[in-house]
């Protein structure tokens, strides 16, 4: 048997390979993260053996550069090992005195591992599942770009038309959006008439407003503070963020439709739970992968990140503890998110909310609280693969 521990990296890995009795084959042999590089690995490999039964591999889970060499080795069939790269650091604590560190190292180490077998591997979510979890971060670095782009828009308006934010409840809302971008500066609403602004809002928040905010806007747009200086240049700017906003929102639906055509396809009884739809479902399954890699719901608390940290030297402790916050941030959000629904509208959970408000704890504190016990429901729904049945 070889076992073959490879060092990832960006633009290139190094593989090393050692036999039964930890006989180095050879060392240091270096390829690019391309095809050409994986096929001059495969070759490597072959003028050793030809059957892939003959061979282990291991590597570590570094960042998302391992996931190219390993979708090509599991496709020939290869025995693949992903591993926590904290466990090649405890194993290179126990067998390196001088504490080195390089790639040539690091992949002898990494052999060395995988044959002697004290390692706890990496369990792999299976496609829909890793697909969920691509999605739901997709969908959440989407959001945050809608955010950011929000800001910028308020930030514009702020100097060109400040009084605008004062005529919409929400600027943000499909017929403000538009207004913004036909009219993108007061002086832009002197050139329509009261009647035409007034049969535009009415179409397009259908029929909701009209005249009223016609002579709203009109009167504003007149005696407006907003700087003139540049105006094209803000007027400009200011349209290209609405249509990047709107741009992003629909890739935004785009997103959740895939995520449901998965959920659906998955058919996890999660969205049972009180709080967790669709998206928070997805989310919550996306980043936890296999539930059987926990032994227990605590170590699912400890994984999210919701467990409270302990703050202890001496003789002194803290009596004030929080979230740990280690692990998975889309997790503790999503989880978080559901708890906060949950306190409300969930029997069991928002009795156990309004127990700790009553012993005088924070309102953030006692959210804090129902998540570790959605956890719990969590586990057991998934684990179980059985629907959550609230006690009232």
């Amino acid at each position: 048997m070889f076992f073959v521990g490879i060092d990832i990296g960006k633009n290139n890995h190094v593989a090393s390979m050692m036999d039964d009795s930890g006989k180095i084959i050879f060392k240091a042999f270096s390829f690019s993260n391309t095809s050409d590089g994986a096929d001059a690995l495969l070759s490597k490999l072959s003028s050793y053996s030809s059957n892939t039964a003959d061979f282990e591999i291991g590597m570590e889970a570094t960042g998302h550069y391992w996931l190219s060499v390993y979708s090509f080795l599991y496709g020939k069939g290869f025995l693949i090992h992903v591993i926590n790269p904290i466990q090649t650091d405890g194993w290179r604590k126990g067998v390196e005195i001088r504490k080195r560190k390089n790639d040539i190292i690091d992949s002898i180490l990494i052999a060395d591992l995988i044959r002697y077998g004290q390692f706890v591997e990496t369990r792999l979510s299976d496609e829909d599942i890793f697909s969920l979890r691509n999605l739901t971060r997709f969908r959440s670095y989407l959001v945050e770009s809608i955010s950011d782009l929000k800001r910028k828009v308020v930030c514009v308006l702020d100097q060109v038309f400040p009084e605008y934010q004062y005529i919409f409840s929400n600027i943000f809302g499909k017929t403000s959006k538009e207004i913004l971008r036909q009219f993108s500066s007061p002086i832009d609403f002197e050139s329509v008439s009261a009647d035409t602004l007034e049969q535009l809002l009415t179409q397009l928040s259908r029929q909701k407003v009209g005249a009223a905010k016609a002579k709203q806007l009109k009167s504003a747009a007149s005696n407006s503070f907003g700087i003139t200086f540049a105006k094209d240049s803000f007027a400009f700017q200011l349209r290209a963020l609405i249509e990047q906003i709107s741009f992003i929102e629909q890739q935004v639906k785009d997103t959740e439709r895939e995520i449901s055509r998965l959920m659906e396809k998955l058919g996890s009884p999660i969205t049972t739970i009180t709080g967790i739809g669709n998206v928070t479902g997805a989310t919550i399954i996306g980043e936890i992968g296999d539930i059987s890699k926990f032994s227990s719901p605590r170590k699912l608390v400890a994984f999210a990140g919701i467990d409270a940290s302990v703050s202890k030297s001496g003789e002194y402790e803290s009596t004030h503890n929080v979230m740990s916050k280690r692990g998975s941030p889309y997790l503790r959000k999503a989880i978080f998110q559901a708890a906060l629904i949950a306190s409300f509208k969930d029997p069991v959970l928002s009795a156990f909310y309004q127990k700790k408000r009553a012993e005088g704890k924070h309102h953030l504190t006692c959210v804090g609280a129902v998540s570790r016990k959605m956890c719990n429901i969590i586990y057991a729904v998934l684990k179980n693969n059985q629907p959550y049945v609230p006690k009232a």
